[in-house]
This record gives C-alpha cells, structure tokens and sequence, in this order.
C-alpha cells in the first residue's frame, strides 16, 4: 500500500546545457529591478548581469564571497531595499543561493530576522510572501536552488561567542524558478569538485534511508545514487562533460529529495560543525558519510530501513568493483577512495577534539536528526566524528 504523504519543490526548473540563456527574459517577467546575488567573483557574474541590462532590468550586484551569516544577510536586505529590488537572482554555489533565497525572503518581512531563524531564533513562519526568487548554480552540489530554507550562520544564544548553522525555513521559499545548467559547473576546481560531489551524493542517500523517505523522493534516489558515484569518480580522473551533467542531475534530485524527506546524521553534526569551525560543508559530508553509514546499520532495527542500507552498500560497493560489498566494507571503500582522491579528514580541516564534542551535542536538537534511521546517542556520535578525524 502506498503511503500518504505531500511533495513541494520549485514552480519551474529548467535543466541542461544552454538553460542559462533563458534567465534575462525570465527575469525580466518578473521584475525589473534586480538584486544579483554573487560569488566573491564579479567576472563570473559580468555576462548575466550584461544580459540582464540589456533585456530592459536595472541590475544591482551584491557579492557573497562567505557562508551566509547574520551579517552578510542584513547588507543584502539593506542593498535590496535600497535598490527596490522586486526580483532577486542568485548565480553561485550554495552558499550564494541561500544567501540570495533569504535576502528575498526578507525584504517584505516586516519583523526581524531572529524571528524566523529556527534554533536560535522564534522559528516563526513568514509574515509576507518573499520575493520572486530565480536560482542558477555554478556546482554541483547542494541543490539548495530547490529547497525550501536558507542556510545561514547565527551566534548560539547558549554561548554567544560560538556560531550555530542554522535555517530561514518557509514554504514559500522555493524558488520561482531554477535553472541548472550543467555547463557552468564545467572546469571547477578539482577539490570542490570532490567536497560539493559528496555532499550530492550524501543528499540521495540520507533521504533514501530517511524516516521520512516516499516514493517519489525513492524515484529519485534509487536513480540518483548509483549515478553520481560512478559520475563524481569519472570526475576525479579526467574533466569530464557528461559527468558534470550528471553530477548537476545528482545535485538536483538531491536538493529535492531532501526537501521532501529530510536528511540524517551527517547533516545532523555538519551544521554544528560548520558553525563552529568555518570548514567547508560538502568537506565535511564527506568525511562524516562513510562512518554514519557504518554506525547507521550497526544501529538499526527496522527491517525496511535496515534494507534500504544494504542497498546502498551494494551500490557503493558495485562503484569500486565490489557489488556484494555490506555496508561496513562499502564504507571502508568509500573513506580509502575519498581520502586517495584528496579528500581532508576533519582534523586536517581544522576541526579540534574540542569542536567535535560540542557538535556532537548540539546534533542532538538539529532538524536532520529527526529523519535519521536510527537514534544515535551522543557517544556513538562521537564515535563517529573521532573516525573521520
């Protein structure tokens, strides 16, 4: 018997080679006065912006060149509102589009932010609907250019010195429009490459294993999985064009999995992690995923989720040539290949004994635990943060 449950995902996404030269049109539909949301680049942006201007729009730029923090998003709403800005496009990794969503989030909010930031904040749904939000990634990824929150960075209330990553969640969020063209992740650089892969792929996999997995989030993943493992170690042999296409499918599925099934425990300690340390979060995916996975099905009663796991080891194992691989020998295959492709652990990504514990704390209220398969207690977590030390 199939299960109730309810999807959501942006109006429109347009995916494939070329998409790019649809946004002027599209986003001079829906406003003239654009906030271009940016990486720390300007040329990146130059040709859009250009195009833009050229198609009838009044183009103000706003760099992103960090992970959003509290900060960064009160200079985009002031640059927004100084600009009337009535649409805003975000060009850039993840960190950019979450900046961007939240900015055209909260333009029209009449409250502070600290009123809708969960966890450190109210957590209080949207007073006003944001504004047209268009979404164009430049990695392959986070998919966040197809979920409903932004990422961004607050002080902890319990200790105001510490920084938690935490979310700007509301349904109307999702993006007007996402247009994915694999062609602007060609050529990026080898070791974003492997950190944003992994985390694309952690993205397909903790929603497969998910409490909260439905049958089109499985559609998507059981697909997806498989793909992107073969795609993201094609990539760390040689550039590769169809395995960017790939990979930015992979990202995409992710992104809207995630957003209708939740994620797990990798997601549950790199937000803390984040936070407190300022490490890259797909680097971080990626050194946290094969140990989750092993201490995942160590801990696991039900049969189905239980299944689910051993599904992925086969696939995990069938990408190295092992498809009979179980779970703690995909792992194992999982962290050996990573770790030969250039991947950091976390104490080589700054990561301290110190901080790990404090993650492994806070994990415990974060909103990935809720999903995860398996209740994990603190000590199993860092057991888990002290393997991919």
């Amino acid at each position: 018997m199939t299960p109730a449950f309810a999807f959501a995902t942006a109006t429109e996404i347009l995916f494939g080679r070329g998409q790019l030269a649809q946004a002027p049109a599209r986003v001079a539909a829906l406003g003239r006065q654009v906030l271009l949301v940016q990486g720390g680049s300007p040329a990146r942006a130059a040709p859009l912006a250009q195009a833009l201007a050229a198609a009838g729009c009044t183009v103000t730029r706003f760099a992103v060149a960090q992970e959003p923090d509290v900060a960064l998003i009160e200079a985009g709403l002031a640059a927004a509102r100084a600009a009337g800005a009535d649409v805003v496009v975000a060009l850039g990794g993840g960190a950019v589009i979450d900046a961007g969503k939240a900015i055209a989030a909260l333009v029209p909010a009449p409250r502070p932010m600290f009123a809708h930031l969960e966890v450190v904040g109210q957590g209080l749904p949207l007073d006003a609907a944001p504004l047209p939000f268009i979404a164009i990634p430049t990695t392959a990824g986070t998919g966040a250019e197809v979920t409903r929150n932004a990422v961004i960075a607050a002080p902890d209330p319990a200790q105001p010195a510490q920084l938690r990553k935490v979310s700007l969640r509301d349904a109307r969020m999702l993006p007007r429009l996402a247009i994915v063209d694999p062609a602007l992740t060609d050529h990026c650089p080898r070791a974003i490459t492997l950190a944003s892969g992994l985390d694309a792929i952690t993205q397909v996999i903790e929603p497969f294993t998910s409490t909260r997995a439905n049958p089109l989030t499985d559609a998507l993943c059981r697909d997806a999985i498989p793909r992107g493992l073969a795609a993201l170690i094609r990539l760390m042999q040689a550039e590769d064009p169809q395995a960017r296409d790939e990979m930015a499918w992979v990202s995409l599925c992710g992104g809207i999995a995630l957003a209708n099934a939740g994620l797990g425990a990798v997601h549950g300690l790199a937000g803390p992690l984040g936070g407190l340390t300022g490490a890259a979060h797909g680097a971080i995916c990626g050194a946290l995923l094969p140990h989750v996975l092993r201490a995942n099905r160590a801990a696991i009663t039900t049969p189905d989720l239980a299944a689910r796991l051993d599904q992925v080891g086969h696939w995990i194992g069938a990408a190295f040539g092992q498809p009979g691989a179980d779970v703690p020998q995909a792992a194992a295959l999982l962290a050996t290949w990573s770790a030969s492709a250039g991947l950091p652990g976390l104490a080589a990504q700054g990561i301290t004994p110190a901080a790990q514990a404090a993650a492994a704390e806070a994990a415990a209220s974060s909103s990935s635990m809720k999903a995860n398969p398996a209740p994990l207690s603190v000590a199993t977590l860092q057991a888990i943060l002290h393997s991919a030390a």
